[in-house]
């Protein structure tokens, strides 16, 4: 009665109706956060911020000893932080491993490919590949996005973040060919928004990309929104921030590092001051491990960047869920997750239903990603997941006469579980095995010492699904953008010519 007295007095704004609502509940002594509530509660805004190149070493609350993240850390205390999640080594196969909910190689998107820079008629596109964003936007959200993209070139496709479904953007165009000020991404940075690009003199690419979200959560926080952050930071070029100037690398990097901590921060604190930090879940994660070169001391051992690569300091990255108030506070959590499930996860949240198999503009495709909302929701200690994958990486991929083709027919590929781990060669055969609770380093391989039922049973569960994968990956698929000056040359016939080396 009292509810439909408030939604009856139409001149009452919303949020003021929502405050008065939740305060007549905290009279009658209800629990409006308890299990029974959640599918009654409104769809929840979801913020999914993506740090470029930063490893587990470098967050404070995963046991970084080089430096303190008390606002990423905040996140951790007031939610889920998670021990086993899996990106792809390098930029390109993860961005596009979270955009379609698939692994590489099935989109094909394996190596890096810096669109930009060296186009040769490459590109995102949404008309062969599932974007997840779409479907988000069917469910009601408001979408933004603000940092990275760099699987487009905005010269040839200025539409390409809104046919993929993005209502508002501020992108930094990547390096194009025939552009040197599109190389600045942080001080006097080169961004794309509202149809055109141009340099921003005297500011900073973090700063400007903040500001633009900051403006869209005020702006849509009556309705659900979405936004995905791929930040800039912390990738190289290692700059001085506004904050801080270093004249070392690894002084630059901290810096930076701890910029990002403040962005992260400055999105709480608006959350708090707009009043919908609860009706708001974060999710923050790094699409790879650090810069090569960049040692930091984690639980009192030097770690060195692993960005390319598959070991687990490249992969197995920093992942950290937030909701205030909906899901239990300072957890720890081995439930196994990888990149191709995260959209599949916010869509869940969402309300939409993802499936196996999905339709995208009448196509119908395999999506491998699984929903872990019940991790959250339900407090559950396990995913639906018995192993979790990741790929690719580098730059091991030509423009032939027949588009961007792999250099690989078969790209090697690690799998593991919560204890152990396989890897897996170009031909498809077990390669190292091992036990990362008693090697989490990596330094013994067991793959000829398979000596106990445990280990080989293991092994054999890791080895099962290796059977089921194609026996070729797929090369990038995309229909050609049309040629442009600045592509690069080709470079080889065919995959096979290289694929033979």
């Amino acid at each position: 009665m009292f509810l439909s007295c408030i939604t009856q007095i139409n001149f009452i704004p919303a949020k003021m109706k929502t405050t008065l609502f939740l305060s007549f509940l905290t009279l009658l002594n209800l629990d409006i956060y308890s299990s029974s509530n959640f599918e009654k509660r409104e769809q929840p805004n979801i913020i999914l911020i993506l740090v470029d190149d930063l490893g587990k070493e470098w967050i404070s609350c995963y046991g970084a000893e080089d430096i303190k993240t008390p606002n990423i850390d905040k996140l951790a205390d007031n939610g889920v932080l998670f021990n086993n999640v899996y990106a792809m080594p390098q930029c390109t196969p993860t961005r596009l491993a979270l955009l379609t909910g698939q692994y590489p190689y099935r989109n094909g998107w394996i190596n890096h490919w810096d669109v930009p820079r060296w186009g040769g008629g490459a590109h995102f596109d949404e008309t062969q590949n599932p974007s997840f964003i779409s479907k988000i936007k069917e469910t009601g959200y408001k979408t933004c996005i603000a940092g990275k993209w760099q699987i487009d070139d905005f010269r040839v496709e200025p539409d390409a973040l809104t046919k993929i479904g993005f209502d508002s953007y501020c992108m930094w165009t990547g390096y194009e060919t025939g552009i040197p000020e599109s190389a600045e991404r942080y001080q006097n940075p080169y961004i794309y928004s509202n149809g055109f690009s141009k340099t921003y003199s005297n500011q900073f690419g973090s700063d400007i990309f903040t500001k633009h979200i900051t403006s869209f959560i005020t702006e849509n926080n009556e309705s659900p929104f979405f936004v995905y952050f791929p930040m800039v930071l912390t990738h190289p070029p290692f700059v001085n921030t506004p904050d801080e100037t270093s004249d070392t690398k690894i002084g630059k990097h901290k810096a930076m590092v701890r910029y990002t901590d403040k962005i992260v921060g400055q999105l709480i604190n608006t959350l708090e001051a707009l009043n919908i930090r609860e009706e708001t879940i974060i999710i923050f994660t790094t699409d790879n491990g650090t810069s090569r070169g960049i040692k930091g001391n984690y639980k009192n051992e030097f770690i060195n960047g692993g960005k390319t690569q598959t070991t687990e300091n490249g992969i197995c990255i920093p992942f950290i869920i937030s909701w205030t108030g909906r899901i239990k506070n300072n957890l720890l959590s081995n439930a196994l997750i990888d990149f191709t499930d995260i959209l599949p996860t916010c869509l869940d949240i969402a309300g939409g239903n993802p499936k196996p198999k999905m339709t995208f503009l009448d196509k119908s495709y395999v999506i491998d990603g699984i929903s872990f909302k019940d991790v959250l929701t339900k407090n559950r200690t396990s995913s639906k997941r018995s192993w979790i994958l990741s790929m690719g990486g580098q730059n091991n991929a030509r423009l032939t006469e027949n588009g961007v083709e792999n250099m690989y027919a078969f790209r090697d590929r690690v799998l593991r579980n919560e204890r152990y781990k396989l890897y897996v060669n170009t031909a498809g055969l077990p390669e190292k095995f091992f036990d990362l609770e008693q090697d989490p380093f990596e330094n013994q391989n067991l793959i000829n010492n398979l000596n106990s039922k445990e280990r080989k049973r293991n092994f054999e569960l890791l080895l099962k699904p290796v059977k089921t994968f194609p026996k070729k990956d797929n090369d990038p698929v995309y229909l050609n953008n049309k040629p442009q000056d600045w592509d690069v040359k080709i470079t080889a016939k065919s995959q096979v010519w290289k694929s033979k080396k």
